[in-house]
Protein backbone atom coordinates (compact mmCIF):
# COMPACT_ATOMS: atom_id res chain seq x y z
CA UNK A 1 0.00 0.00 0.00
CA UNK A 2 1.37 3.26 -1.36
CA UNK A 3 -0.03 6.33 0.57
CA UNK A 4 0.69 10.52 -0.26
CA UNK A 5 0.50 12.63 2.86
CA UNK A 6 0.34 15.88 3.35
CA UNK A 7 0.98 17.36 6.21
CA UNK A 8 2.56 21.50 7.54
CA UNK A 9 5.24 20.20 9.93
CA UNK A 10 7.30 17.57 11.00
CA UNK A 11 9.21 16.85 13.82
CA UNK A 12 11.44 18.38 14.99
CA UNK A 13 9.94 21.57 13.58
CA UNK A 14 6.81 21.57 15.31
CA UNK A 15 4.81 23.86 17.01
CA UNK A 16 2.16 22.16 18.74
CA UNK A 17 0.78 18.41 18.69
CA UNK A 18 -0.15 17.99 14.46
CA UNK A 19 3.39 17.51 14.05
CA UNK A 20 3.64 14.76 16.73
CA UNK A 21 0.66 13.14 15.82
CA UNK A 22 2.00 13.24 12.05
CA UNK A 23 5.10 11.61 13.01
CA UNK A 24 3.81 8.84 15.54
CA UNK A 25 1.35 7.69 12.40
CA UNK A 26 3.81 7.53 9.50
CA UNK A 27 6.08 5.65 11.83
CA UNK A 28 3.48 3.34 13.01
CA UNK A 29 2.26 2.68 9.44
CA UNK A 30 5.55 2.15 8.23
CA UNK A 31 5.99 -1.18 10.74
CA UNK A 32 2.99 -1.79 8.52
CA UNK A 33 4.81 -2.26 5.25
CA UNK A 34 2.84 0.79 4.27
CA UNK A 35 5.00 3.13 1.79
CA UNK A 36 4.41 6.88 3.15
CA UNK A 37 5.41 9.87 0.71
CA UNK A 38 4.56 12.47 3.30
CA UNK A 39 5.06 16.21 1.68
CA UNK A 40 5.62 19.43 4.03
CA UNK A 41 5.50 23.06 2.62
CA UNK A 42 9.45 23.20 3.97
CA UNK A 43 11.89 20.46 4.87
CA UNK A 44 15.02 21.54 6.89
CA UNK A 45 17.02 18.94 6.35
CA UNK A 46 17.33 17.55 10.33
CA UNK A 47 13.79 15.68 10.19
CA UNK A 48 13.74 11.49 10.81
CA UNK A 49 13.26 10.43 7.28
CA UNK A 50 13.69 6.46 7.66
CA UNK A 51 10.01 5.48 7.88
CA UNK A 52 8.84 8.24 5.31
CA UNK A 53 10.32 9.37 1.87
CA UNK A 54 10.05 12.88 2.78
CA UNK A 55 9.59 15.57 0.32
CA UNK A 56 9.68 19.69 0.81
CA UNK A 57 7.24 21.60 -1.27
CA UNK A 58 10.14 24.29 -1.49
CA UNK A 59 12.12 21.40 -3.39
CA UNK A 60 10.36 21.51 -6.68
CA UNK A 61 12.13 23.29 -9.45
CA UNK A 62 8.67 25.55 -11.05
CA UNK A 63 11.19 25.41 -14.43
CA UNK A 64 11.64 21.84 -14.57
CA UNK A 65 8.32 20.78 -13.46
CA UNK A 66 6.87 23.77 -15.75
CA UNK A 67 4.48 25.02 -13.28
CA UNK A 68 2.77 28.26 -14.56
CA UNK A 69 3.89 30.75 -12.55
CA UNK A 70 0.70 32.93 -12.92
CA UNK A 71 -1.05 30.33 -10.79
CA UNK A 72 0.95 30.83 -7.89
CA UNK A 73 -1.15 34.07 -7.18
CA UNK A 74 -4.12 33.78 -5.07
CA UNK A 75 -7.82 34.25 -6.71
CA UNK A 76 -8.57 37.81 -6.15
CA UNK A 77 -11.44 37.32 -3.56
CA UNK A 78 -9.61 35.57 -1.65
CA UNK A 79 -7.47 38.62 -1.05
CA UNK A 80 -9.21 40.70 1.48
CA UNK A 81 -9.96 38.04 4.16
CA UNK A 82 -6.73 37.78 6.41
CA UNK A 83 -7.69 38.01 10.11
CA UNK A 84 -7.43 34.30 12.23
CA UNK A 85 -5.49 33.09 9.36
CA UNK A 86 -3.06 31.40 11.51
CA UNK A 87 -4.36 28.59 13.01
CA UNK A 88 -2.74 29.15 16.14
CA UNK A 89 -3.17 33.30 16.37
CA UNK A 90 -5.87 35.38 17.56
CA UNK A 91 -5.80 38.80 15.49
CA UNK A 92 -3.92 40.93 17.70
CA UNK A 93 -1.23 38.65 17.41
CA UNK A 94 -1.81 37.84 13.50
CA UNK A 95 -1.36 41.72 13.14
CA UNK A 96 1.76 41.77 15.29
CA UNK A 97 3.40 39.32 13.84
CA UNK A 98 2.44 39.98 10.28
CA UNK A 99 4.15 44.02 11.10
CA UNK A 100 7.16 42.39 11.99
CA UNK A 101 7.92 39.75 9.02
CA UNK A 102 6.60 41.95 6.76
CA UNK A 103 9.86 42.42 5.41
CA UNK A 104 11.14 39.26 5.73
CA UNK A 105 8.00 37.32 4.01
CA UNK A 106 8.34 39.90 0.93
CA UNK A 107 12.48 39.45 0.87
CA UNK A 108 10.58 35.70 0.26
CA UNK A 109 7.84 36.04 -2.29
CA UNK A 110 7.86 34.35 -5.61
CA UNK A 111 8.97 35.82 -9.00
CA UNK A 112 8.79 34.46 -11.97
CA UNK A 113 12.57 34.19 -11.67
CA UNK A 114 12.47 31.71 -8.88
CA UNK A 115 13.54 27.94 -9.20
CA UNK A 116 11.35 27.44 -6.60
CA UNK A 117 8.98 28.37 -4.12
CA UNK A 118 10.27 30.04 -0.81
CA UNK A 119 8.04 28.44 1.53
CA UNK A 120 8.31 29.35 4.86
CA UNK A 121 6.96 26.26 6.44
CA UNK A 122 5.28 28.43 9.65
CA UNK A 123 2.09 30.25 10.27
CA UNK A 124 3.08 33.50 9.44
CA UNK A 125 1.30 36.65 7.37
CA UNK A 126 1.38 34.94 4.24
CA UNK A 127 -0.05 31.45 5.10
CA UNK A 128 -3.05 31.70 2.97
CA UNK A 129 -1.08 32.24 -0.18
CA UNK A 130 1.35 29.18 0.90
CA UNK A 131 -2.05 27.03 1.18
CA UNK A 132 -2.67 27.65 -2.37
CA UNK A 133 0.84 27.42 -3.59
CA UNK A 134 0.98 24.06 -1.50
CA UNK A 135 -2.05 23.10 -3.67
CA UNK A 136 -0.57 23.47 -6.62
CA UNK A 137 2.74 21.84 -5.99
CA UNK A 138 0.69 19.15 -4.68
CA UNK A 139 -1.09 18.70 -8.29
CA UNK A 140 2.74 18.73 -9.81
CA UNK A 141 3.53 15.66 -7.23
CA UNK A 142 0.72 13.86 -7.31
CA UNK A 143 1.27 13.62 -11.48
CA UNK A 144 4.71 11.69 -10.28
CA UNK A 145 4.44 10.00 -7.55
CA UNK A 146 2.61 6.38 -7.86
CA UNK A 147 -0.02 5.62 -4.92
CA UNK A 148 -3.15 4.29 -3.79
CA UNK A 149 -4.64 6.79 -1.16
CA UNK A 150 -4.47 10.64 -0.30
CA UNK A 151 -4.19 11.75 3.16
CA UNK A 152 -4.29 15.22 4.15
CA UNK A 153 -3.89 16.37 7.92
CA UNK A 154 -5.88 19.22 9.02
CA UNK A 155 -7.18 22.29 7.17
CA UNK A 156 -3.88 24.06 6.04
CA UNK A 157 -3.19 20.43 3.51
CA UNK A 158 -6.80 20.28 2.52
CA UNK A 159 -6.62 21.79 -0.61
CA UNK A 160 -3.41 19.90 -1.52
CA UNK A 161 -5.27 16.62 -0.82
CA UNK A 162 -8.47 17.64 -3.41
CA UNK A 163 -5.61 19.09 -5.79
CA UNK A 164 -3.80 15.61 -5.78
CA UNK A 165 -7.66 13.89 -5.74
CA UNK A 166 -8.50 15.83 -9.10
CA UNK A 167 -5.30 14.81 -11.02
CA UNK A 168 -4.82 11.34 -9.74
CA UNK A 169 -8.84 10.44 -9.27
CA UNK A 170 -7.68 8.27 -6.22
CA UNK A 171 -9.50 7.99 -2.77
CA UNK A 172 -8.74 11.19 -0.35
CA UNK A 173 -8.88 10.70 3.26
CA UNK A 174 -8.58 13.98 5.30
CA UNK A 175 -7.65 14.22 9.34
CA UNK A 176 -9.24 16.26 11.58
CA UNK A 177 -7.28 16.86 14.19
CA UNK A 178 -8.65 20.33 15.40
CA UNK A 179 -11.28 22.81 13.51
CA UNK A 180 -11.74 26.43 13.58
CA UNK A 181 -14.44 25.79 16.02
CA UNK A 182 -11.91 24.43 18.64
CA UNK A 183 -9.42 27.27 17.74
CA UNK A 184 -11.52 30.60 17.40
CA UNK A 185 -13.68 30.28 20.55
CA UNK A 186 -16.65 29.76 17.87
CA UNK A 187 -15.59 33.12 16.07
CA UNK A 188 -15.12 31.07 13.09
CA UNK A 189 -13.37 32.67 10.23
CA UNK A 190 -15.45 32.12 7.17
CA UNK A 191 -12.50 31.30 5.06
CA UNK A 192 -10.85 28.69 7.47
CA UNK A 193 -14.62 27.22 7.46
CA UNK A 194 -14.94 27.19 3.99
CA UNK A 195 -11.98 25.55 3.43
CA UNK A 196 -12.39 23.08 5.81
CA UNK A 197 -16.30 22.38 4.62
CA UNK A 198 -14.70 21.71 1.50
CA UNK A 199 -12.07 19.35 2.40
CA UNK A 200 -14.40 17.64 4.51
CA UNK A 201 -17.00 17.23 1.58
CA UNK A 202 -14.40 16.23 -1.13
CA UNK A 203 -12.92 13.64 1.14
CA UNK A 204 -14.08 9.87 0.87
CA UNK A 205 -13.35 9.41 4.13
CA UNK A 206 -12.79 11.97 7.44
CA UNK A 207 -10.76 10.44 10.33
CA UNK A 208 -11.54 12.59 12.96
CA UNK A 209 -9.37 12.59 16.81
CA UNK A 210 -12.32 11.73 19.18
CA UNK A 211 -15.79 11.44 19.21
CA UNK A 212 -16.37 14.81 20.39
CA UNK A 213 -14.60 15.99 17.27
CA UNK A 214 -16.71 13.77 15.22
CA UNK A 215 -19.84 15.13 16.37
CA UNK A 216 -18.46 18.79 15.71
CA UNK A 217 -17.69 17.66 12.16
CA UNK A 218 -21.23 16.07 11.56
CA UNK A 219 -23.40 18.94 13.12
CA UNK A 220 -21.26 22.32 12.25
CA UNK A 221 -19.83 21.11 8.80
CA UNK A 222 -23.23 19.11 7.80
CA UNK A 223 -20.95 16.15 6.89
CA UNK A 224 -22.83 12.21 6.48
CA UNK A 225 -22.06 10.59 9.94
CA UNK A 226 -21.21 7.14 7.61
CA UNK A 227 -18.60 9.06 5.77
CA UNK A 228 -16.62 9.77 9.58
CA UNK A 229 -14.48 7.82 11.78
CA UNK A 230 -12.77 8.60 14.87
CA UNK A 231 -9.19 7.57 15.58
CA UNK A 232 -8.13 8.35 18.87
CA UNK A 233 -4.31 9.30 18.79
CA UNK A 234 -1.19 7.65 20.64
CA UNK A 235 1.79 8.78 22.73
CA UNK A 236 5.23 7.07 22.42
CA UNK A 237 5.98 3.99 24.97
CA UNK A 238 8.13 5.81 27.38
CA UNK A 239 10.71 3.34 29.50
CA UNK A 240 12.29 6.19 31.23
CA UNK A 241 12.53 6.21 34.70
CA UNK A 242 11.31 9.29 36.63
CA UNK A 243 13.89 9.82 39.20
CA UNK A 244 15.52 12.94 39.32
CA UNK A 245 19.20 13.90 41.05
CA UNK A 246 18.53 15.06 44.96
CA UNK A 247 17.81 18.29 45.24
CA UNK A 248 17.06 18.77 41.34
CA UNK A 249 13.40 19.54 42.10
CA UNK A 250 14.05 21.82 45.28
CA UNK A 251 12.04 21.73 47.88
CA UNK A 252 8.67 23.29 46.46
CA UNK A 253 5.78 21.05 44.39
CA UNK A 254 5.31 21.53 40.76
CA UNK A 255 2.42 22.51 39.07
CA UNK A 256 2.66 22.46 35.18
CA UNK A 257 0.58 23.58 32.15
CA UNK A 258 1.98 22.87 28.67
CA UNK A 259 0.85 23.83 25.51
CA UNK A 260 -0.04 26.98 23.49
CA UNK A 261 -0.98 29.99 25.45
CA UNK A 262 -4.25 30.34 23.56
CA UNK A 263 -8.08 30.56 24.42
CA UNK A 264 -8.68 27.14 23.48
CA UNK A 265 -5.85 26.07 26.28
CA UNK A 266 -7.49 27.62 29.12
CA UNK A 267 -4.25 29.58 30.44
CA UNK A 268 -6.60 32.00 32.52
CA UNK A 269 -8.01 28.79 34.19
CA UNK A 270 -4.90 27.70 34.95
CA UNK A 271 -3.89 31.18 36.68
CA UNK A 272 -6.98 31.22 38.41
CA UNK A 273 -6.35 27.58 39.80
CA UNK A 274 -3.05 29.02 40.82
CA UNK A 275 -4.38 31.91 42.95
CA UNK A 276 -6.77 29.96 45.23
CA UNK A 277 -4.10 26.77 45.66
CA UNK A 278 -1.48 29.37 46.74
CA UNK A 279 -4.07 31.11 49.20
CA UNK A 280 -3.86 27.64 50.97
CA UNK A 281 -0.47 26.31 50.32
CA UNK A 282 2.45 28.13 50.02
CA UNK A 283 5.07 25.36 49.04
CA UNK A 284 3.77 25.46 45.22
CA UNK A 285 5.35 26.55 41.98
CA UNK A 286 3.13 27.22 38.67
CA UNK A 287 4.44 26.48 35.57
CA UNK A 288 2.91 27.74 32.21
CA UNK A 289 4.89 26.27 29.11
CA UNK A 290 4.35 27.29 25.92
CA UNK A 291 4.10 29.98 23.65
CA UNK A 292 0.89 32.26 21.77
CA UNK A 293 -0.79 34.97 21.08
CA UNK A 294 -2.37 35.16 24.87
CA UNK A 295 1.09 35.01 26.35
CA UNK A 296 2.14 38.42 26.82
CA UNK A 297 -2.00 38.99 28.23
CA UNK A 298 -1.26 35.79 30.58
CA UNK A 299 2.62 37.41 32.20
CA UNK A 300 0.37 40.73 32.89
CA UNK A 301 -2.49 39.33 34.85
CA UNK A 302 0.08 36.76 36.90
CA UNK A 303 1.72 40.03 38.19
CA UNK A 304 -1.78 41.84 38.73
CA UNK A 305 -2.54 38.71 41.30
CA UNK A 306 0.96 39.40 43.31
CA UNK A 307 1.70 35.57 42.39
CA UNK A 308 4.43 36.20 39.90
CA UNK A 309 6.96 34.84 42.50
CA UNK A 310 5.57 31.60 42.43
CA UNK A 311 4.86 31.47 38.73
CA UNK A 312 7.31 30.72 35.63
CA UNK A 313 7.12 30.88 31.75
CA UNK A 314 9.63 28.55 30.41
CA UNK A 315 8.60 29.42 26.97
CA UNK A 316 7.77 26.93 23.89
CA UNK A 317 9.59 23.33 24.88
CA UNK A 318 10.25 20.17 23.29
CA UNK A 319 11.23 16.88 22.51
CA UNK A 320 14.06 16.35 25.85
CA UNK A 321 12.86 19.70 27.28
CA UNK A 322 9.02 18.41 27.70
CA UNK A 323 10.08 15.32 28.79
CA UNK A 324 12.38 17.12 31.47
CA UNK A 325 9.24 19.27 32.43
CA UNK A 326 7.21 16.44 32.80
CA UNK A 327 9.59 14.65 34.91
CA UNK A 328 10.03 18.12 37.32
CA UNK A 329 5.92 17.91 37.79
CA UNK A 330 3.83 16.98 40.60
CA UNK A 331 1.11 17.40 39.20
CA UNK A 332 0.01 18.02 34.77
CA UNK A 333 -3.30 19.89 34.46
CA UNK A 334 -4.88 20.64 30.99
CA UNK A 335 -8.23 23.05 31.62
CA UNK A 336 -8.97 23.54 27.70
CA UNK A 337 -11.87 25.13 26.44
CA UNK A 338 -12.07 23.17 23.71
CA UNK A 339 -9.59 19.94 23.38
CA UNK A 340 -10.34 17.76 19.85
CA UNK A 341 -7.71 15.34 21.51
CA UNK A 342 -4.84 16.26 23.72
CA UNK A 343 -2.10 14.09 23.78
CA UNK A 344 0.19 15.76 26.37
CA UNK A 345 -1.92 13.92 29.56
CA UNK A 346 -0.53 11.06 27.76
CA UNK A 347 3.12 11.84 27.96
CA UNK A 348 2.73 12.99 31.51
CA UNK A 349 0.90 10.13 32.79
CA UNK A 350 3.82 7.94 30.93
CA UNK A 351 6.50 10.13 32.93
CA UNK A 352 4.23 9.14 36.08
CA UNK A 353 2.85 12.57 36.92
CA UNK A 354 -0.67 12.54 38.37
CA UNK A 355 -3.04 14.57 35.41
CA UNK A 356 -5.98 16.73 35.52
CA UNK A 357 -7.92 16.98 32.19
CA UNK A 358 -10.79 19.38 31.34
CA UNK A 359 -14.31 17.01 30.18
CA UNK A 360 -13.98 19.53 27.03
CA UNK A 361 -11.54 17.07 25.64
CA UNK A 362 -11.64 14.15 23.33
CA UNK A 363 -8.28 12.56 25.17
CA UNK A 364 -11.01 12.30 28.31
CA UNK A 365 -13.39 9.80 26.18
CA UNK A 366 -10.72 6.92 26.78
CA UNK A 367 -8.68 7.59 30.09
CA UNK A 368 -9.86 6.81 33.41
CA UNK A 369 -7.09 7.16 35.26
CA UNK A 370 -7.32 11.02 35.29
CA UNK A 371 -9.24 13.62 37.73
CA UNK A 372 -11.68 15.02 35.28
CA UNK A 373 -13.03 18.38 35.47
CA UNK A 374 -15.03 20.76 33.94
CA UNK A 375 -12.60 23.52 32.18
CA UNK A 376 -14.27 26.64 34.06
CA UNK A 377 -14.68 24.74 37.36
CA UNK A 378 -11.53 26.51 39.16
CA UNK A 379 -12.81 25.45 42.42
CA UNK A 380 -12.97 22.09 41.36
CA UNK A 381 -9.28 21.96 39.78
CA UNK A 382 -7.60 23.88 42.83
CA UNK A 383 -9.05 20.90 45.32
CA UNK A 384 -7.67 18.70 43.19
CA UNK A 385 -4.51 19.44 42.79
CA UNK A 386 -4.63 19.98 47.10
CA UNK A 387 -5.79 16.63 47.40
CA UNK A 388 -2.81 15.53 44.77
CA UNK A 389 -0.01 17.34 46.84
CA UNK A 390 -1.76 16.99 49.95
CA UNK A 391 -2.46 13.36 49.94
CA UNK A 392 1.09 11.07 48.44
CA UNK A 393 -1.16 7.48 48.38
CA UNK A 394 -3.72 9.68 46.35
CA UNK A 395 -0.97 10.42 43.22
CA UNK A 396 1.20 7.45 43.96
CA UNK A 397 -2.09 5.19 43.04
CA UNK A 398 -2.50 7.67 40.03
CA UNK A 399 1.05 7.69 38.88
CA UNK A 400 0.68 4.23 38.96
CA UNK A 401 -2.54 3.08 37.03
CA UNK A 402 -1.76 6.31 34.41
CA UNK A 403 1.29 4.94 33.20
CA UNK A 404 -0.25 1.69 33.02
CA UNK A 405 -3.30 2.86 31.37
CA UNK A 406 -1.37 5.55 28.94
CA UNK A 407 1.08 2.91 28.10
CA UNK A 408 -1.92 0.77 25.71
CA UNK A 409 -2.88 4.12 24.35
CA UNK A 410 -0.05 3.31 21.03
CA UNK A 411 0.06 5.03 17.75
CA UNK A 412 -0.13 1.22 16.51
CA UNK A 413 -3.25 1.06 17.66
CA UNK A 414 -4.37 4.47 15.84
CA UNK A 415 -1.93 3.10 12.47
CA UNK A 416 -4.09 -0.38 12.47
CA UNK A 417 -7.43 1.21 12.22
CA UNK A 418 -6.04 3.40 9.30
CA UNK A 419 -4.61 0.90 7.03
CA UNK A 420 -8.18 -0.64 7.40
CA UNK A 421 -9.47 2.15 6.14
CA UNK A 422 -6.92 2.54 3.45
CA UNK A 423 -7.81 -0.95 2.22
CA UNK A 424 -11.49 -0.49 2.57
CA UNK A 425 -11.73 2.80 0.35
CA UNK A 426 -9.25 0.97 -2.39
CA UNK A 427 -11.60 -1.97 -1.97
CA UNK A 428 -14.49 -0.11 -2.53
CA UNK A 429 -12.30 2.08 -5.61
CA UNK A 430 -11.06 -0.98 -7.35
CA UNK A 431 -14.82 -3.13 -7.20
CA UNK A 432 -17.36 -0.70 -6.65
CA UNK A 433 -18.58 -2.06 -3.61
CA UNK A 434 -20.16 -0.73 -0.73
CA UNK A 435 -18.69 1.15 1.70
CA UNK A 436 -17.70 -0.86 4.69
CA UNK A 437 -16.66 2.06 6.62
Amino acid sequence: MNILMFGWEFPPNISGGLGTACYGITKSLAALDTKITFVIPKVYGNEPHHEVKLIGANQVDLIKSKIHTERLFLPIDCLGVESRMIPYTAPEEYQRQYRSSREKQSSKSTSSHSPAIQFTGSYGSGLMAEIHNFSIIAEYIASRVQFDVIHAHDWLTFPAGIAAQKVSGKPLVVHVHATDFDRSGFKVNPQVFEIEQKGMHQADCIICVSNRTRQTVIDKYKIPASKTQTVYNGVEFSQSSNQLSPGSKGNNKIVTFLGRITLQKGPEYFIRVAELVLSKMNNVNFIMAGSGDLHHEMIRKVACSHIADRFFFPGFLKGKEVCRMMKLSDVFIMPSVSEPFGICPLEAMQNEVPTIISKQSGVSEIVKHTIKVDFWDVHAMADAIHALLSYPAIAKMMTKLGKQESGQLRWEQAAAKIQTIYHDLVRVKVSGLPKAI
